[in-house]
């Protein structure tokens, strides 16, 4: 569990998160830039928060976001090194991404120890690729055509964070 001035980061509750998680992943907002389309069944959601809550410690570590108690999204690793996050719209622009995001960051380094941390992004979401940018990450290379969502190709924008980049950003 990670506690930061605004918000709870903890392990998912497949059953108690289910509701919250399946209204923000069932926003075509929310999952513009996401890896799916938006969930239109509670299935998906409910198989996303399984593989979620199945997700080994040695692999990675994955966390509910909440804010005044309140499931807000997700920010964690799927699998290490690579970072993942969503929120709910209805708290964009209000720094919480920015908060989530950089306390998983440090327990990254701190706790697993990790050398470096990747992301990958599509170029479209400008509030994600300024968010990386301003935790201090360097933006490696681009792919055209890297995910398929729906009938759709995707392109990203990959980045990395290394633990020494890290070190002089928050010194």
């Amino acid at each position: 569990m990670i506690h930061t001035p605004r918000l709870v980061l903890r392990r998912v509750r497949e059953t108690e998160d289910f509701g919250p998680m399946h209204a923000i992943m069932g926003q075509p907002r929310a999952m513009a830039y996401w890896s799916t389309p938006p969930h239109d069944s509670e299935d998906q959601t409910r198989e996303w928060l399984a593989n979620m809550a199945a997700i080994e410690p040695a692999l990675g570590e994955d966390f509910i976001v909440e804010h005044e108690g309140r499931v807000i999204g997700k920010a964690g690793f799927y699998r290490f090194p690579d970072l993942g996050y969503l929120f709910d719209p209805a708290v964009w622009g209000q720094g919480f991404a920015r908060e989530a995001v950089g306390a998983v960051i440090a327990r990254g380094f701190d706790v697993h120890h990790l050398p470096r941390i990747q992301a990958d992004v599509d170029p479209r979401n400008k509030a994600s690729l300024r968010l990386l940018e301003w935790l201090g990450f360097t933006e490696t290379h681009r792919q055209a055509r890297t995910w398929l969502v729906g009938d759709e190709w995707c392109d990203s924008v990959y980045f990395v964070l290394t633990r020494e980049d890290w070190d002089q950003r928050t010194a």
